[in-house]
């Protein structure tokens, strides 16, 4: 297979890039230049937000003979739809298949418990929105765009809750960097909550395996609800970092009274309610039945914490995400009591 990553460096495309690599596949990563790619790949530079910035792209001729340069695109692009849309014009006769990394975001708040794809969506996406756009709208934009150029050639998989290694969110880093350091650890609500999230890995394996099935269209593309539980999240913590931690489960009207925000202050953990039901309750059994597989979480809390000791300690962090983590005035008031 012939794989063109648009991206590739981070994140999400690294871990295709990587999962690409293992397979033996053939792959052209275009991005930025900011950071560098696995070895054993070739490079395309280019900013996709700047006038001429597909031109690397431009210049791979154009077949035209009824093959394709490539067999595959990934695209994981979150920003304005515009960028999509002018690169998946660009690349409409020049690949086979497209496949976007949407979001769960897309559909329109609150989605109840169990919505499946097609549940209705925001208002307001177009793909050819530009500059400051909403992270709803974009990634619908962005939806919008490849369909448009590929039709049923198109993949979109709208994923939950990510996590794993190489992240640059600062969830699961944020969690395991608090927990090592040990001591009383605020731990949210109760442990039996249950959640939804997908290790990018799984993610990565589903998207290149549904895209050489030939699967067009969108799916939700998440763990089953329940695949763990805040309990099972932290304690994988506790004993992949061998700390002393002790998880002090603390009632949520006590956290929400103290001003701290579920999902940024104390990530991935929402209290029951819609904001809950959208983003842990989704309905996956589409993803299931063409044989989306999850690892345990232990497997996924323990490879981010040794890809986080390799790198020094510190995860990366994404300058569009804000930052993660209770401050420590806050959590130690709410310890003590």
């Amino acid at each position: 297979m012939r794989l063109l990553i648009l991206g590739g460096t981070e994140f999400v495309g690294r871990a295709v890039t990587e999962a690409a690599l293992t397979r033996g596949w053939e792959i052209t990563v275009f991005h930025r230049g900011r950071h560098a790619p696995p070895p054993g790949v070739a490079e395309l530079l280019g900013d996709r937000t700047e006038e001429n910035g597909l031109a690397a792209l431009a210049g791979v001729a154009e077949p035209g003979d009824g093959t394709y340069t490539w067999d595959l695109v990934v695209d994981t692009w979150s920003g304005a739809p515009s960028a999509v849309r002018d690169a998946a014009r660009l690349l409409s006769g020049r690949a086979a298949r497209y496949a976007y990394v949407s979001s769960r975001s897309v559909y329109d708040y609150p989605a109840p418990a169990g919505l499946p794809e097609d549940g209705p969506l925001v208002e307001g996406a177009s793909p050819d929105a530009d500059g400051d756009v909403p992270y709803a709208q974009a990634k619908l934009g962005g939806e919008l765009a490849v369909q448009d150029a590929f039709g049923d050639r198109a993949l979109m998989a709208r994923a939950g809750l990510i996590i794993g290694p190489w992240e640059n969110v600062g969830r699961l880093p944020w969690w395991l960097t608090r927990i090592a350091r040990g001591g009383p650890v605020l731990a949210p609500g109760t442990p039996d909550l249950d959640l939804q999230y997908i290790d990018v890995r799984d993610l990565a394996e589903w998207l290149l395996d549904a895209s050489g099935k030939g699967l067009h269209g969108p799916y939700n593309l998440v763990s089953r609800s329940g695949h763990t539980t805040m309990g099972g999240l932290l304690n994988a913590c506790v004993r992949t970092t061998g700390s002393d931690a002790e998880l002090r489960w603390t009632d949520t009207e006590r956290i929400l009274a103290a001003g701290v925000e579920p999902w940024t202050d104390l990530p991935v953990w929402l209290p029951p309610g819609e904001l809950y039901d959208t983003l842990h309750q989704g309905d996956v059994s589409r993803a299931y039945a063409t044989g989306l597989h999850c690892r345990p979480v232990e497997e996924t809390v323990a490879d981010t914490w040794a890809w986080l000791c390799a790198i020094g300690g510190t995860a990366p962090q994404r300058a569009d995400r804000p930052l993660k983590g209770v401050d420590p005035v806050t959590e130690a008031k709410l310890l003590a009591g």
